[in-house]
């Protein structure tokens, strides 16, 4: 039987020395058919190890039902890399942070208000508990001791950040073993007091996450825990991206120099992110300290495989500081994915969104408006709609607590756009005799993934007021939007009228090519391409493209639709075979 271990003169593998150089890759950002590639090039690089989250919110979309298909197919994720000799560190959870919706913790938890998160609240707990157990026997097998390539397991993730519950960590890492994980533990935390004080408990090996300074990190560590091995889990090599920021970047350079003093100390080291990928559909995650920020769909991360596969110069110079410290095994790499340019694809068709509620959603009819959450649903967009009596001199309306970006209409015609981080309402209307339709869609951005405001339901969470009083008897309408293929479309394309509207086109594909979405023209929503939402786009930037994997496509015939809020001038589309990310 094979063994790992962690002694105080640091791991061992099979009783002999071992040093991790590992990066992350996680599958679930990343389609299953490049799975194979990804972590190729990883091995190519000189890594010995694969580091991956688990993303709970993904395996369990709805209380009680698992999903492992596809991209979710974590054990078939684990076997690519057992088959080329990596071996695998798993990190699963429950919260995982990652920027990466509520932190990998499910939408659903969110029904229930009285539930604390991330400690022993007994509700809390018998969730975590029901994922475990459909979770964990999964992976047992996969393990080194088994047959497997798993060396190491984490508990929670960066617990310090957030709580100080040490029977909370001690309960997931006993349910762990109690499920038949058998290799070592390990939690995972900034190098601050704070943190390492919060975040660990004495018998559980500690590590820390940073990315520059490592003999200062490890030197804080090392007051934690006097002998062990010194590992940095995250060695941020690169940052991610929020809406209205600049992109970042990282001099290659300056990464490598990071990297080879944390070797150069005989540390362990997992590059965060090796390859980031991409935040599909809605799951982008968002920070909120003194205002919410929301993260671009994009995760490339400056990591030294970019978004869609690419090496980096960074991917070169990790190679050679690696080299120094371990032999890099000869690997044949696989051709590169092939990109194109699809060309400018015209709109053709559109539809209403407001004409289209039957076929995109039941309303639900309450007092009071009812967060996302509470109408069963996960991510996308809610409407809410009032008969506000009249008359009523001119007074602002008032999105209490709007998460995340408020569109408010009278009538049917647009009156403003109300976002979260707004101090004071910004728009008013009158209200004339015979009173008025008031409608509000919301769109929820992503859910906070760190730090303390992580129940952060979606919707509006207060009420809608008009002036002083709070408007009541609503109708609540879901619009996930996770299938738009009911919708009445009709053939042309108005100019825009101030109404969300959705504009299809259809496009063929002879060969089938990783590509990148531009919307030149248009200005806020998301983009849906053969029934699956993609991406959001903002003209904000500094995302400005939205990465589809060759995979996403099908021969022949596609179908591209994008639902824009705020408006267009020019009805087209253009696949490009370059990214911008700004």
């Amino acid at each position: 039987m094979n063994t790992f271990s962690i002694e105080k003169d640091g791991f061992k593998l099979n009783g002999e020395p071992f040093r991790i150089i590992a990066g992350a890759i996680h599958y679930f950002r990343v389609p299953d058919e490049y799975w194979r590639d990804r972590l190729l090039k990883l091995k190519a690089c000189g890594f010995n190890t694969v580091e991956t989250y688990v993303a709970w919110n993904m395996h369990e979309p709805k209380e009680g039902e698992f999903d492992y298909s596809g991209m979710l197919d974590i054990e078939r994720f684990l076997d690519i890399a057992a088959e080329m000799g990596l071996y695998a560190i798993v990190r699963p959870g429950p919260y995982i942070c990652s920027e990466w919706d509520f932190g990998g913790l499910p939408w659903w938890l969110l029904k229930n208000d009285s539930m604390a998160l991330r400690c022993m609240d007994k509700d809390y707990i018998a969730a975590v508990d029901r994922f475990f157990d459909d979770f964990m026997p999964r992976i047992v097998n996969h393990q080194i001791t088994r047959g497997g390539n798993i060396i190491l397991v984490q508990v929670e993730n960066e617990y310090g950040s957030y709580g100080d519950d040490s029977e909370y960590i001690r309960y997931l890492a006993d349910g762990m073993k109690k499920r038949g994980i058998e290799v070592p533990f390990f939690t995972s935390d900034g190098a601050e007091y704070q943190m390492l004080t919060g975040g660990t408990v004495p018998e559980i090996h500690k590590t820390a996450n940073f990315g520059s300074r490592a003999a200062e990190q490890f030197a804080r560590l090392r007051e934690y825990q006097p002998d062990g091995p010194l590992m940095c889990t995250e060695f941020w090599n690169g940052w991610f991206d929020h809406w209205t920021e600049e992109h970042h970047s990282r001099d290659p350079q300056d990464a490598a120099n990071a990297l080879d003093e944390i070797l150069a100390l005989g540390g362990s080291v997992s590059a965060y992110m090796f390859h980031g990928g991409t935040n599909f559909g809605y799951m982008n995650g968002a920070n909120d300290y003194d205002a919410y920020e929301p993260t671009i769909s994009s995760y490339d991360d400056d990591a030294p495989v970019n978004e869609n596969g690419e090496l980096t110069e960074k991917y070169f110079k990790f190679k050679e500081v690696i080299s120094k410290y371990a032999p890099v095994p000869e690997v044949e790499l696989p051709e590169p994915v092939k990109k194109k340019k699809y060309g400018e694809i015209k709109f053709t068709k559109s539809a209403k969104l407001f004409e289209n509620l039957d076929v995109l959603s039941t309303p639900v009819e309450s007092v009071m408006p009812m967060t996302m959450e509470k109408l069963g649903q996960g991510y996308g967009f809610v409407l809410y709609k009032a008969n506000v009596r009249g008359p009523r001199d001119e007074q602002k309306i008032r999105l209490q607590d709007v998460h995340d970006r408020g569109y408010i209409y009278k009538n049917g015609e647009f009156v403003g756009v109300q976002y979260r981080n707004d101090k004071e309402p910004m728009h008013s209307i009158s209200i004339e005799a015979e009173g008025a339709e008031l409608a509000v869609l919301v769109e929820n951005m992503g859910r906070v993934n760190y730090g303390a405001k992580l129940k952060d339901a979606k919707g509006i969470t207060q009420g809608i007021g008009f002036g002083n009083n709070f408007v009541y008897h609503w109708k609540n309408y879901p619009l996930p939007l996770n299938d738009v293929s009911k919708v009445d479309f009709k053939d042309g394309v108005e100019p825009f009228d101030g109404t969300p509207v959705l504009l299809k086109a259809e496009f063929d594909v002879d060969e089938k090519c990783d590509t990148f979405i531009k919307l030149p023209s248009f200005k806020k929503g998301i983009i849906i391409v053969n029934n699956k939402v993609i991406s959001r786009y903002w003209e904000v930037g500094p995302q400005r493209s939205a990465y589809v994997p060759a995979p996403f496509l099908k021969d022949g015939k596609n179908e591209i639709v994008v639902m824009e809020l705020e408006g267009y001038k020019n009805p087209v589309c253009v696949f490009d075979d370059e990214p911008d990310l700004g």
